[in-house]
């Protein structure tokens, strides 16, 4: 599969509304369509320079202020797997596992001492409370800290859950043996002291019957909710990892390199190996380029034979002889190397022609669609009118081919969402300064995963931080930018503040959303990946300062991975997945940008996740989606090169994101810069079923992941051959369709996200 990823020139498209250029090869046979893409690219140019704006009776659009409208007028409407997307790893570190450990559930059902239904009534449990005279069910949250009458309640857990010590960091110098074996020696008494020292609301929550929980107070049940996922602090786990220390040590000490272990509750170790002793990600400096702490998987081997003083000089030749010595030792389950993982926007464009019928309308139309939804469920956001992907499936006004029906599930299940639904995007971070995210009551406290402070890009390592600072990795490439992809896939999820007059809506206005940084400048380590699905679970703490243990108080009910590795799918990630989807917790992958099989990419290759390919606005699977029978369906990615809907803009997805080189989609004129972007991508089509599982949970509390997976899937639009199919000339090895044998099938799942096709839930609200 290698072989294809040949890096192509990089060019820029320069739009207003739509990328009316498309890269095209075999130009012979398709002149028909290169004129199409010139004509919607001279339409285009012409909304740019103000000869054709867009309809002033819009919705509020055009009453609404340059800054809440403004649109980035620069888009990379491009797709390629270049060089930087091939599998790279993190120099100097590694994951591993020691053979027996026990697996999650035991560890969770040996902490609280519950039965499989009484542990699951704790993590789905909802509380509710009716609205006096109006018969309408509403959330009861649990009070402020501050309240004064919830003071005697809260008492003992406030014990229970004071800063704790985090589990040690071990390190392994060969030229000191006999102290790291002492350290090591140190490390299980640590341990061993804190399991005897069991928080109080852990002990209380042991043996805990169902009737006692539900007299417990709502701010204490809420606290025991949380307590339940949280993993403990095992002796058998803690112990695996010690004995394995000793296996590293000679290790580092045959090839005079030594390092530090990081341990787990559940049993991951993340190895940092370095010439000198020293952690790798204590390195920082001006100038430090990628090339300077990552490297190509498929570049990097242990040759056989080779001579242990070979090997010290060259950190990435050790990151490579350690994980192959390790996994030779017969001690672990799994010895990886920190694989890193990209956002999947799509930013260039394969050398090879559109899929049939590529070229879409001129844009003319500049019409805005007319929506039939009621004016409580519909959202005031100027930019509404031009998020096509939220809209209804059709063809009348108001609707698109390809809409995903978000607007008629908000006003036939009279709900946008709950605020007891959790949905952490797991991404770049958020832009906290964006003036639809900074007041929005939707973003509770995050974490900054990000270990390495050469990719971190904030000066320092892991902190409760989670602005995104900027991800670009060389400054020095064509056209290189921060992609702020974390802001786009959250405004979609629902981060921004929905129907609040200013810039676009969210797919469920009323969700919490934990931002969740994992990946920064080049990408993210899969060992901070790993612990941050994790973290988001409420499974494992963050380390806070001062080395105190730092618990995601908002445990999500829905994890969003907008990531990909070329790759199949690293054993450690599928540990991670495994460990959380066991508590509850949902997992929605991006299928990835290669237009390749989901086999060799992860997440969405993984166990036990729901992965999203991408859907155009005509709901066909889009020419850069990634494909195969891991794909469980398709909702809208979005295609720049096209504008289906007509209404003279790309069809992208229009979410949150700061840019520069933007205008005024009323007036036409130039903007320095604005806080809203089309962007393309399966990154773009996860969170649609993020949002979409989150309203789903919102408009049924007590229902299970499976249950909330089977209604979604249950009412999809069936798909037709060719809307899950390409030509066969871009996708080789694909299977012709009977009767066009120039186009070729590409798996894409059972069907199109279509919330319109959700029955009513029944009165009452399902999960009361």
């Amino acid at each position: 599969m290698l072989n294809r990823l040949t890096e192509r020139h990089l060019r820029r498209v320069i739009l207003s509304g739509l990328a009316g250029t498309i890269l095209l090869a075999g130009c012979g046979q398709i002149t028909e369509r290169i004129d199409r893409a010139k004509e919607v690219a001279e339409t285009s140019a012409g909304q740019i320079s103000g000869e054709t704006i867009v309809d002033s009776g819009a919705s509020n659009l055009q009453t609404a202020s340059t800054e809440d409208r403004a649109l980035a007028g620069t888009v990379m409407a491009e797709f390629v797997v270049d060089e930087e997307e091939r599998p790279m790893f993190a120099i100097g570190s590694i994951i591993a596992k020691p053979i027996d450990i026990p697996p999650t559930s035991a560890l969770a059902m040996e902490d609280t001492a519950l039965s499989a239904e009484e542990l699951e009534y704790f993590e789905e449990e909802y509380y509710y409370e009716e609205s006096p005279g109006s018969g309408e069910v509403l959330e009861s949250l649990p009070p402020p800290a501050s309240a004064p009458d919830a003071a005697s309640s809260r008492a003992p857990i406030e014990e229970a859950v004071k800063p704790e010590q985090v589990l040690p960091k071990i390190t392994l110098d060969p030229r000191a043996v006999a102290k790291s074996e002492r350290e090591i020696a140190q490390a299980g008494a640590d341990i061993d002291k804190m399991v005897a020292e069991e928080p109080l609301a852990q002990r209380r929550l042991k043996g805990l019957t169902r009737e006692e929980f539900k007299a417990l107070p709502v701010e204490e049940k809420a606290e025991m909710r949380k307590l339940a996922r949280r993993a403990p602090v095992s002796r058998d786990t803690i112990k695996a990892q010690i004995d394995a220390n000793s296996v590293m040590l000679d290790t580092m000490t045959k090839y005079g390199i030594g390092g530090e272990v990081a341990l787990s509750r559940q049993g991951q170790m993340v190895i940092q190996i370095g010439a000198d002793g020293a952690s790798p990600t204590q390195f920082r400096g001006a100038g430090i380029g990628p090339a300077d702490f990552l490297a190509r998987a498929d570049a990097a081997a242990c040759p056989e034979g080779i001579q242990p003083s070979e090997v010290a000089g060259d950190l990435a030749l050790a990151t490579a002889c350690v994980v192959r010595d390790l996994r030779a030792s017969g001690q672990f389950e799994y010895v990886e190397p920190d694989f890193i993982f990209q956002n999947q926007f799509v930013r260039r464009t394969k050398d090879a022609p559109p899929p049939a019928g590529s070229g879409g309308t001129t844009g003319s139309s500049t019409k805005p669609p007319t929506s039939t939804t009621p004016a409580n469920f519909l959202p005031n956001d100027p930019l509404w009118t031009l998020q096509w992907h939220f809209r209804d499936r059709g063809a009348a006004d108001g609707r698109t081919a390809g809409g995903a029906g978000f607007e008629s599930f908000w006003a036939r299940q009279g709900t946008a969402g709950s605020r007891s639904v959790v949905v952490a995007v797991i991404d770049t971070g958020l832009q906290m300064t964006h003036p639809d995210i900074a007041g929005s009551p939707n973003i509770m406290p995050g974490w900054d995963m990000v270990s390495d402070p050469r990719m971190g890009n904030d000066g320092d390592g892991r902190d409760s931080d989670a602005n995104d600072p900027g991800d670009m990795c060389d400054p020095t490439k064509p056209y290189a930018a921060d992609s702020f992809h974390g802001t786009h896939v959250a405004g979609t999820v629902g981060a921004a503040s929905t129907n609040n007059g200013a810039g676009v809506a969210g797919g469920a206005w009323n969700v919490r959303v934990v931002p969740v940084r994992a990946l920064g400048k080049c990408g993210g380590r899969l060992s901070d990946i790993n612990d941050a699905i994790r973290w988001a679970a409420g499974l494992i703490p963050a380390e806070g300062p001062a080395d105190t243990e730092v618990w995601n108080e908002n445990p999500a009910d829905i994890i969003n991975l907008s990531i990909g590795l070329l790759g199949a799918c690293p054993a450690s990630l599928q540990d991670a997945i495994d460990a959380v989807t066991e508590r509850g917790a949902i997992v929605v992958s991006a299928a990835g940008n290669a237009r390749m099989s989901t086999s060799f990419y992860a997440p969405a290759g993984c166990r036990g996740v729901v992965t999203v390919a991408a859907s155009d606005a005509r709901g066909q699977i889009t020419p850069y989606s990634n494909y195969g029978p891991e794909v469980t369906l398709l909702a809208p990615g979005g295609d720049l090169t096209r504008d289906d809907n007509g209404d003279g803009k790309p069809d992208g997805v229009l979410s949150t994101k700061a840019a520069t080189n933007c205008y005024d989609p009323v007036t036409g004129a130039s903007v320095a810069n604005c806080f809203y972007a089309y962007e393309q991508g399966t990154s773009m089509a996860a969170p649609h079923v993020s949002a979409a599982l989150a309203l789903l949970k919102a408009r049924a509390p007590s229902a299970t992941k499976e249950e909330l997976i089977a209604t979604l899937t249950g009412a999809l639009d069936p798909r037709q051959p060719l809307q899950c199919s390409g030509l066969c000339s871009q996708y080789p090895g694909t299977t012709p369709l009977t009767g066009n044998p120039d186009m070729c099938a590409r798996p894409c799942g059972t069907g199109l996200l279509n919330l319109s096709s959700i029955p009513a839930a029944a009165t009452g609200g399902g999960g009361r």
